[in-house]
């Protein structure tokens, strides 16, 4: 997903930082009195020149219990008792144009793979954001619907008893009951209990209205124009997620945050009026009793080459032309080992298609369906999806689905399996979004970062790639840095699903700067590497942040504990500065000082009035004949010093200019006080 918004200039911005961030700094400087003034009980809690480092990961009783069971591991791989639930979904949609209505009957295979018996099931039902009353975030409905109504509930062919309440229905010995069918979120009680390794058939009958109209502020809130273009997402009755460290994941669906989805297959029949084009997840099943001869031809050459094939133009459209006859026609298509399902449909579109080249694997085709009057925004879109295909495959592990596409509508800038939801805007980084959540089945509603942030961070590796540059992630840390102490900001382990106003910035802008730091550390190549071996280990699983953390971890081979705490569990920074430099015995003293709670290694570029090599300098790196780079691990803060002495075997007089963490990878307020002289 992408975010939007009015923004202020770049030199505005900057300048808003750099004063509020001064004046930060003005009043800590003022506090330093009254803190030496404070009696000794309220010093302690109050900073001061000495600071404790934690280097634990802190362990909640959701991973303790993965931990424990076997189903996740120290090193952050999938433990010897790894598993999840699967959901196999069978759905007859139809479209009903004159009152913007879709009706569905679905079976739901629910395959029960882990060590519990389900004594109940918990439904999301998405579009019950669209009714009156219903919780919402900042999202904003384009109208008011009767959002999903859900008309009957049969559990392995016993009907089940609705009621839209909250509250818990009278229960009836053998009855199976349902309740919160108005909310986002429902629980069925069932009869029997769904016990270890069986499966049990959820068949559902549903109706939900697309909102339309020009009042949807947020991502999906809007789902068709007028009555000519369809878009649904999120549009039929699914299955919570049940996983191996939490049980069910019954938050509620509030708009900004995405979602967290069973992966399983679906076999889904959308029927439409003739002559409309559809698209969606997955791989058509039926082209010849729905697409006309011409247009089979034109799609059996798509592959062939990295040309961009019309398969539908803007006169060939309509029943008997693109489509074949008929007053209404029924597109089937399948999709194995996704997560959801998302589709789009047209009066009018064109249909244009090319390829990319998978490592590896051989071509899949790109597909884009959008209105002639938007041919400008889909302009050379297919060239960077192709792009972000090949690179992101390359990058990290290769496309596994048979197909993208690109499909115009109101939601422009959102993702779903083989689906994104843009134009040429957005084309890289929802493109980006079929390796996460779509390959990696993150939780987006607790820890969108794992998804939006990775996101972020590959955009930038693609950006520079596509125009022949080497990606540069310097200075990103000390963004962070210029930012920080804003009371609205929350850690990024805190639910997405609750972000408030930094939500964009905590989930989408702090995982390059994290990233970034660690690139600092280990070196950027050892970071993708790592992330590589880490998309291998999960692909079609269902990583946390844990995972993450530790599979790094053992990757690296370092002691990153630390790290992940205040990148994650805080909104620390460091601070760095040089305090001070003097002579002393025959050497200079370089003293570094950290304000901020979380440490890094102290790394400085020391530049000679002359020539001079690294003999003698302990963690020196030569970076031309009269500089060096010096660096010291993190653990000489470990000791809860702020202040630390790097010497170096020099006087004042051979020394030209020093500058601490010279990269800006490290968050950091004010560049002025890293550099000596001032």
């Amino acid at each position: 997903m992408t975010t939007s918004g009015r923004r202020p200039s770049l030199a505005a911005a900057g300048l808003c930082l750099f004063a509020c961030y001064a004046a930060e700094l003005v009043a800590q400087r003022d506090l330093g009195g009254l803190i030496a003034d404070a009696p000794a009980h309220l010093r302690a809690g109050l900073p001061g020149d000495r600071r404790s480092i934690r280097r634990d990961v802190p362990l909640t009783r959701t991973i303790r219990r993965g931990l424990a069971d076997g189903t996740r591991a120290l090193n952050g791989r999938p433990g010897p008792n790894y598993w999840q639930l699967r959901t196999d979904f069978d759905i007859k949609a139809r479209l009903d144009v004159d009152t913007q209505t879709i009706h569905g009957d679905e079976t739901i295979q629910v395959h029960n793979n882990s060590g519990d018996p389900l004594e109940s099931l918990y439904l999301r039902l998405d579009h019950n954001l669209f009714r009156f009353g219903v919780p919402r975030g900042e999202s904003v409905p384009a109208e008011n619907t009767d959002g999903m109504v859900v008309t009957r509930i049969v559990v392995d062919g016993k009907n089940v008893a609705l009621t839209s309440r909250n509250r818990r229905p009278v229960r009836r010995p053998g009855v199976a009951t349902a309740r919160g069918l108005g909310r986002t979120v429902a629980l069925v009680e069932l009869a029997e209990s769904i016990p270890p390794g069986r499966t049990a058939a959820v068949r559902i009958t549903w109706r939900t209205k697309l909102p339309g109209g020009s009042g949807g502020y947020g991502h999906r809130m809007t789902q068709r124009w007028d009555d000519t273009l369809f878009q649904p997402t999120q549009w039929f009755p699914r299955l919570c997620k049940y996983d191996d460290m939490h049980g069910w994941m019954t938050s509620p669906y509030l708009g900004p945050s995405e979602f967290y989805n069973n992966y399983g297959s679906f076999d889904v029949e959308l029927d439409v009026p003739g002559g409309w084009l559809v698209s969606a997840t997955g791989t058509l099943q039926n082209a010849d009793e729905v697409l006309s001869e011409t247009v089979r031809q034109r799609l059996a050459k798509v592959t062939e080459s990295d040309d961009e094939v019309t398969i539908v133009g803007e006169h060939e459209r309509g029943a008997g032309k693109a489509t074949a006859a008929g007053d209404r026609l029924t597109w089937r298509f399948h999709a194995d080992f996704v997560n959801d399902f998302a589709w789009a449909t047209a009066r009018d579109y064109v249909w244009k298609a090319t390829r990319a080249t998978i490592p590896g694997k051989g071509p899949v085709p790109i597909h884009m369906l959008f209105l002639p009057s938007h041919a400008r925004s889909y302009r050379d879109a297919g060239r960077i999806t192709r792009h972000a295909l090949e690179f992101y495959s390359d990058l990290w592990i290769p496309y596994e689905f048979p197909q993208l596409t690109m499909q115009d509508g109101p939601s422009a800038g959102m993702e779903y399996p083989m689906v994104i939801n843009s134009n040429r805007g957005a084309a890289d980084h929802e493109t980006a979004h079929q390796w996460w959540p779509m390959m990696l089945g993150t939780n987006e509603t607790m820890y969108g970062w794992m998804d939006e942030g990775f996101n972020s961070y590959m955009n930038i590796l693609s950006g520079a790639h596509a125009r022949g540059r080497a990606p540069n992630l310097d200075g990103r840390g000390q963004i962070y840095g210029r930012r920080v102490g804003d009371e609205g900001e929350a850690p990024m382990m805190w639910s997405a699903n609750y972000g408030g106003r930094q939500y964009g910035f905590v989930t989408y802008q702090k995982v390059p700067m994290m990233l970034a730091m660690l690139g600092g550390i280990v070196g950027d190549d050892q970071v993708q590497a790592g992330i590589k071996e880490y998309a291998r280990a999960w692909l079609f699983k269902h990583p946390s942040p844990w995972d993450f953390a530790f599979f790094m971890t053992d990757y690296l081979e370092r002691d990153l504990g630390w790290f992940w705490y205040y990148w994650l569990w805080s909104t620390a920074t460091v601070d760095g500065s040089i305090q001070a430099v003097r002579e002393e015995d025959g050497e200079v003293v370089v003293v570094v000082r950290q304000d901020g709670q979380m440490p890094s290694p102290v790394v400085v570029d020391v530049t000679f009035r002359q020539p001079r090599g690294v003999g003698g300098v302990v963690g020196a790196e030569a970076l031309g004949p009269q500089k060096m780079r010096v660096t010291r691990p993190v653990d000489v803060w470990f000791d809860g010093g702020r202040v630390y002495e790097l010497r170096l075997p020099a006087k004042l007089a051979d020394l030209d200019r020093l500058e601490l963490d010279p990269r800006g990878r490290f968050p950091d307020g004010l560049r002025g006080d890293n550099v000596w002289p001032r």
